[in-house]
């Protein structure tokens, strides 16, 4: 059997690349990352400017803010009781914390201001409302595995199953 070739970046092909993140100015990242192209896996601005590009090619890419994290939305911006923590709770401001509702949803907030009552909590994206600029280059493109692209993304194994593999997630 003959392995497909490919030359560019294309819908269900595993794609590595390197990439730094500048945000206002500063550097944010710089990481490797592996992804399966065309099934919203990353942001889909950088998505969108990958496709077509060769294994070896680099780019600079400005993604504006509505098509990486959205707009900075206020509403997004709640008051909740202290009560609704538990008493032994270490709330910091500025800092993400993982947050669980009444109905068992985990989310990230930051807490951006306190009384002895209330915890303003801001539950957009860190990102929400800005604009990245990201270097990237293409280290490496392959053909996805039916299982991945049956699963829309890489690393499924049947730790990551609900119910144990029995849905054939796994294979």
């Amino acid at each position: 059997m003959t392995e497909k070739i490919l030359n560019a970046v294309q819908d269900d092909t595993v794609v590595q690349l390197a990439y730094n993140l500048v945000v206002d100015g500063e550097e944010i990242e710089f990481e490797v990352l592996e992804y399966l192209h065309g099934h919203q896996n990353i942001i889909p601005g950088l998505e969108n400017a990958l496709t077509g590009l060769a294994v070896g090619e680099s780019k600079e890419v400005l993604v504006l803010a509505e098509d990486a994290y959205g707009e900075f939305d206020p509403d997004a911006v709640v008051l909740v009781s202290r009560k609704s923590f538990p008493p032994d709770f270490e709330i910091r401001l500025g800092e993400p914390m993982n947050l669980r509702d009444a109905s068992g949803h985990v989310f990230t907030g930051v807490a951006t201001a306190l009384t002895d009552e209330t915890v303003e909590l801001d539950l957009n994206h860190p990102m929400a409302g800005k604009d990245l600029q990201f270097t990237v280059t293409i280290l490496g493109i392959r053909p996805a595995t039916e299982l991945e692209i049956q699963n829309g993304r890489l690393g499924m194994s049947c730790d990551s199953c609900s119910d144990g593999c029995s849905d054939g997630c796994c294979g």
